[in-house]
């Protein structure tokens, strides 16, 4: 009995100096280490994060903005705000770069989340947070500077979007909208371009709207300043005004995979700030089975549920052309700057701008093509998102590695292809 319970005390000894060790160890990394600890990395065992830092002002056309991206319970990859860490020439391979003051380079989810599904089928949109850094919002303002004239406003009374005297109106300044935005050349147009299979945002296009997913319109800016004119409640799975099924902008869910028809991609260039105005949704409403009430589309009735996400400069806002969207008029100083681009699934097609370069013309294999310039300085993965619609089992490429810009090419047999060749006297049915 002596001996066991000299050696329970030598034991109990052991795990006490082992716990003391522990504890300093502890002490000495929370004092000595200059990473921050986020709350809202959710499971994703591919994600870590790098080194954040206070972010500076970005110039823009008519005031500064400052980057101080916040997370606001969205799920989100945390970005070096290092402002040496990247040009925007750099940007797609921004992932394995290293910056001067940081070794570990920043690694992207390959999947999309439980919690974003999750989100995003509840809300029908969601906000992935710090997409863009510092340096690449300045070199995209900088780009608008250089092209800030051949904005369009709209004000000619047709093009007007929301009624007059509404939230949505604001105090009467037109949107502008400046289009081109991916035939500026490779220096203005390398970031905007970089949405087509950025890194982070991939998961998300695959989780929303399946592999071999598709550029469906025109992407291009659109710019507000004080006052300027939103945009009147529009879309919806039922749509909102008529109550119709429009199977164009519809949102589905079964057997936990989520399809959108068609999906609205807005690239925050400027702080959204609550009360700001400018994008606003009705959540849940993609899932809405009969048309709105009236007055709730220009925002003068039921009004407490349309939202105005709070957003930062480099927020990418993800949001299904099934859930009820618009904006508000738009009451920062600052003027207002967003890109705005719409993805599709591989069979899908909404737009036609595809179709040559003035959008005319017949659908022949050489006619399926979007204005040239869009092509110029793209890798394997984002070229892959700029094919015309037609099933992935028909030789679409499928994006593999959106870092390394790799694809693969999904085909049938090659037996099932020449029967074809044999019968209809073309390669493809």
């Amino acid at each position: 009995m002596h001996y066991i319970n000299n050696k329970a005390l030598l034991l109990s000894t052991s795990m006490l100096l082992l716990l003391q060790a522990s504890r300093r160890a502890a002490a000495a990394f929370s004092t000595s280490s200059g990473l921050p600890l986020h709350n809202n990395f959710l499971s994703r065992s591919t994600t870590t994060a790098a080194s954040v830092k206070e972010s500076s002002s970005t110039s823009l056309f008519v005031s500064s903005v400052a980057n101080n991206n916040n997370n606001n319970n969205q799920p989100s990859s945390v970005a070096s705000t290092n402002k040496n860490q990247t040009s925007s020439s750099s940007f797609s391979t921004m992932a394995t770069t290293l910056s001067a003051d940081e070794q570990v380079p920043q690694e992207y989810p390959l999947e999309m989340s439980e919690a974003e599904r999750y989100l995003f089928d509840l809300n029908g949109y969601i906000i992935i947070r710090n997409v863009l850094t510092p340096d690449q919002i300045a070199a995209c303002h900088e780009a608008i500077d250089a092209h800030i004239d051949e904005a369009i406003p709209r004000s000619d009374p047709t093009l007007r979007n929301a009624v007059e005297g509404s939230p949505m109106y604001g105090s009467g300044p037109p949107r502008l909208d400046l289009g081109g935005i991916f035939e500026w050349g490779d220096t203005q147009s390398n970031v905007f371009k970089s949405i087509l299979a950025h890194p982070r945002l991939v998961p998300l296009f695959h989780g929303i709207l399946g592999k071999g997913y598709r550029l469906d319109h025109l992407p291009f800016v659109l710019m507000n300043n004080k006052g300027g004119e939103g945009f009147q409640l529009h879309g919806g799975t039922v749509d909102c005004v008529s109550g119709e099924y429009n199977a164009n902008l519809a949102y589905s869910c079964y057997n936990g995979n989520i399809r959108s028809a068609l999906l609205g991609c807005n690239v925050m260039l400027v702080d959204h700030n609550p009360g700001d105005g400018g994008f606003c949704v009705v959540p849940g409403s993609h899932k809405s089975n009969f048309k709105m009430p009236e007055g709730m589309v220009d925002g003068i009735h039921h009004c407490e549920y349309i939202q105005q996400p709070a957003t930062k400069a480099g927020d990418v806002v993800l949001f299904s052309e099934g859930t009820v969207h618009g904006a508000m008029g738009w009451n920062s100083d600052t003027q207002r700057r967003c890109a705005l681009y719409r993805f599709a699934p591989a069979t899908c097609g909404y737009g036609r701008s595809y179709f040559q370069n003035d959008g005319v013309g017949g659908a022949t294999p050489s006619s399926c093509t979007w204005p040239s310039k869009f092509y110029d300085d793209l890798n394997d993965a984002q070229r892959a998102v700029l094919e015309p619609p037609y099933a992935n089992r028909l030789d679409r490429p499928n994006i593999v590695d959106p870092v390394a810009g790799t694809v693969e090419i999904t085909q049938r047999s090659d037996r099932k292809r020449q029967h074809d060749k044999e019968v209809f006297k073309t390669k493809y049915f």
